[in-house]
Parts: C-alpha cells; sequence; structure tokens
C-alpha cells in the first residue's frame, strides 16, 4: 500500500428522512431541520415509540426492469447514481476501472418479513424463493453494480453500525494499492420490523426524537437511507477534470472485546480507533476542528463516546466542535457511516457545522461545545467522523479541506 497516494471525494450521494439527494440533505443541514417523524412504513403497535427518521420511497429510471429490487437496494442505487454524476462518471466512461464497497445491516429485510407474513396468511407453497433473496447482505452493492455497470472489485461489509465507515475505509485501501482508480463507497439500510422491535426490545428507543449527548436524553431514533461517496486517486481525478469536494486522508478501526451489544465503559474501543486514525492521517489532535460523533442518544454510548473525547483531545476539547447528525435523520445502522461521512464532506465544503437537535444541556462537568440546535458558519480544515456498533466494532474517518493550504 502506497501512504503517498492522495485520494479525493469527487462526488456525493444521499437518499434520508430530510430528501432524496445531497442538496435535499444539506439544506436540512443548514436549516437545522428534524426528519424523524411517525413511522408509516410498517405497524409499531407495542414499540416504545412510532417515530423513525423514514426516508421517501426511492424512484429509480426504468423502474419495472428493476421491480424486484428491495428498499435498501433502491436507496444505495439512487445514491450512487447522484454521486457518480456529481463526478462526472458514467457508463460509457472508466467505470470499468472503479470498484464498489458498501456497509449494509438489514438489505432485504423488509422485503423477507412482508414474503414471510404472506406465506404464513396464504400458502406457503406458493411462496417464490425469489422474495427472500434480498436479505443477504450482499444485495445493495450486487445491485449497484447492475444498475452502474461498475466491474471492478465489489465489497460487503457487514460490520454492525460500523459498516459504511469500514466499507469507505476499505475503499481507500485499494485504492492506495493500485488495485483500482476510484470506488463508490459507503452505505444503505432500510428500516424493518425486526430492527425497530428489537431495538424497542433493549428499551433503547426514544418516544421523542432523540437527543444525543443530552444530560436527559433518553433512547435513539432509528432512521434509514443511504450515504455514498465517489474516492478517486487523486492524480486520476485532476488529469479528467475533476474537482475534489475534500480531501481523504485515512482511517481507524479497533474492537472492544467487551460486550455484544454495549460498548466498553471507558471508551477504550473508540479511544483507540481516533487515535490510530489520526496517526495514519499524520494528524494531530490539535488539528482537528470538528468531529460528527456516532452520538445515538442513548445513555452508555454517548458517555463512552465523550470519555473518548475527553482523554484524546484534552484540553483542547472546549474547541473542538462536536454534533450528532442522528439527532436529524435517525440512525441509518449500516448506512450511518456512509452518511455522516458526506456530512462530514459538505461541512467541509461549505463551512457548515450541523447541530445536535434537541441539545439542551450537557452532562454535568462536560466541557465540550455540541452545538445545540443551531447550524454553525465556520471554515473548517480538519473533520472525523466516528461510527461505533454492535460487537465493539469502530471506525473513525479523517477527512481535510482540498482548498486551503
Amino acid at each position: 500500500m502506497s501512504a503517498s497516494v492522495r485520494i479525493a471525494v469527487t462526488g456525493i450521494g444521499v437518499v434520508s428522512a430530510l430528501g432524496p439527494s445531497s442538496v435535499e440533505f444539506l439544506e436540512g443541514l443548514r436549516e437545522s431541520r428534524c426528519g424523524i417523524r411517525p413511522l408509516e412504513l410498517f405497524d409499531t403497535e407495542g414499540c416504545l415509540s412510532n417515530l423513525a427518521g423514514e426516508a421517501p420511497t426511492p424512484i429509480i429510471q426504468d423502474d419495472a426492469r428493476h421491480r424486484r429490487l428491495s428498499r435498501s437496494d433502491r436507496f444505495c442505487i439512487v445514491a450512487a447514481a447522484e454521486a457518480l454524476g456529481q463526478a462526472g462518471l458514467s457508463a460509457d466512461g472508466e467505470l470499468d476501472r472503479f470498484g464498489i464497497s458498501l456497509g449494509c445491516c438489514t438489505a432485504g429485510m423488509l422485503e423477507g418479513e412482508q414474503a414471510y407474513a404472506k406465506a404464513w396468511e396464504e400458502s406457503w407453497g406458493q411462496a417464490p424463493i425469489s422474495d427472500f433473496l434480498h436479505v443477504l447482505t450482499n444485495s445493495p452493492a450486487d445491485a449497484v453494480a447492475r444498475f452502474t455497470g461498475i466491474s471492478g472489485p465489489r465489497l460487503s461489509n457487514m460490520t454492525a453500525c460500523a459498516s459504511g465507515s469500514l466499507a469507505i475505509g476499505l475503499a481507500a485501501d485499494l485504492i492506495r494499492d493500485g488495485d483500482v482508480v476510484g470506488m463508490v463507497a459507503g452505505g444503505g439500510d432500510a428500516l424493518c420490523g425486526l430492527t425497530y422491535s428489537g431495538f424497542n426490545s433493549l428499551r433503547l428507543i426514544s418516544p421523542e426524537p432523540c437527543r444525543p449527548f443530552d444530560a436527559d436524553r433518553n433512547g435513539m431514533s432509528l432512521g434509514e437511507g443511504a450515504g455514498m461517496l465517489v474516492l478517486e486517486d487523486w492524480e486520476h481525478a485532476l488529469s479528467r477534470g475533476a474537482l475534489p469536494l475534500a480531501e481523504f486522508l485515512d482511517y481507524g478501526t479497533s474492537c472492544d472485546a467487551h460486550h455484544m451489544t454495549s460498548p466498553h465503559p471507558g471508551g477504550r474501543g473508540a479511544l483507540a480507533a481516533m487515535r490510530q486514525a489520526l496517526e495514519r492521517s499524520g494528524v494531530t489532535p490539535a488539528e482537528v476542528d470538528y468531529i460528527n460523533a456516532h452520538g445515538t442518544g442513548t445513555h452508555s454510548n454517548d458517555s463512552t463516546e465523550v470519555k473518548a473525547i475527553l482523554s484524546l483531545f484534552g484540553q483542547r476539547t472546549d474547541r473542538v466542535l462536536v454534533s450528532s447528525t442522528k439527532s436529524m435523520v435517525g440512525h441509518l445502522l449500516g448506512g450511518a457511516g456512509g452518511i455522516e461521512a458526506v456530512a462530514v464532506v459538505l461541512a467541509i465544503k461549505h463551512s457548515l457545522v450541523p447541530p445536535t437537535l434537541g441539545m439542551l444541556q450537557p452532562e454535568e462537568g462536560e466541557r465540550i461545545d455540541f452545538v445545540p440546535d443551531h447550524a454553525m458558519r465556520k471554515r473548517l480544515r480538519v473533520a472525523i467522523s466516528n461510527s461505533f456498533g454492535f460487537g465493539g466494532a469502530n471506525a473513525c474517518l479523517v477527512f481535510r479541506d482540498c482548498e486551503r493550504p
């Protein structure tokens, strides 16, 4: 692997509760708008909450030909198509030299649930096996490859809520190894009954839109959608006239090795991932202007992430900005790292720090600016994005402004 190979972000794409494009996502961030509202996708009777960051149903070209796509497939296709369009890439161009790296957790689980319910009510003998095929977590990456014509390496990563971020890091590794000139990378997931009822059973869902880092927070809000980046060898991007939106420096990853669902109480794994990401990027904590936090809104996740941030940034925590965009779109699970990476790129490009909605009062003694309730205008040089998942999977991505020295 060549550490000297620079990685440009040349395109972004989003589908979220704030809208089906990166333009609407940016507008929502700028307006500090919350997309978490009553869920209409399926019945939530018996759950602690009926709220979620439900995204608009994706519409793709030639929809009839792709009628068997899952909801997650469609989110990823729409976001990938937007990112490729922004990057100035098309099926007639150089996509045979590009690959795909996607993180996903639920894939076609929603469609599997619907097929199971139909078979239970009607007849198992008449249930086509194709109705269950989308449950496989490789399905979205396969669908994006078929739809875009990208014929390079195809990676499907399922590492809980760190999936999307790790997919981006692995994509950058392939570019630096010289295996490809570029990658479509990120993640996407659709809401489904199993995850919604599962998090409710764990009593982790908030009955109101989540309030990450607030002293009186009471749980998370789930969401759905996708976030995609086009990562490209810097010299290759410039040679074809592309204008980088930001530079991807590097990433760090770790495992808590502690518990199936609970993070290490001291934030050990989160700290290790952030520290490794900065070291590999050649960046000091003093150079970081903004952290897009994992920030789910649960007591254990938020408190351990704060401990990790305080440990790494020390006395400088009163000068680095921290916020959670999950307060606006919910937790996209396997897609969280993708959409939050897009949020960081937009923050750098537009000098706009997204807010933490509903954040009224931090825990006693915390000296961190969580950018409460309203977006902030600030020029950012370096920003990082944290993603931490079940099983203690941790990832941290580092991005830098490419327009200012």
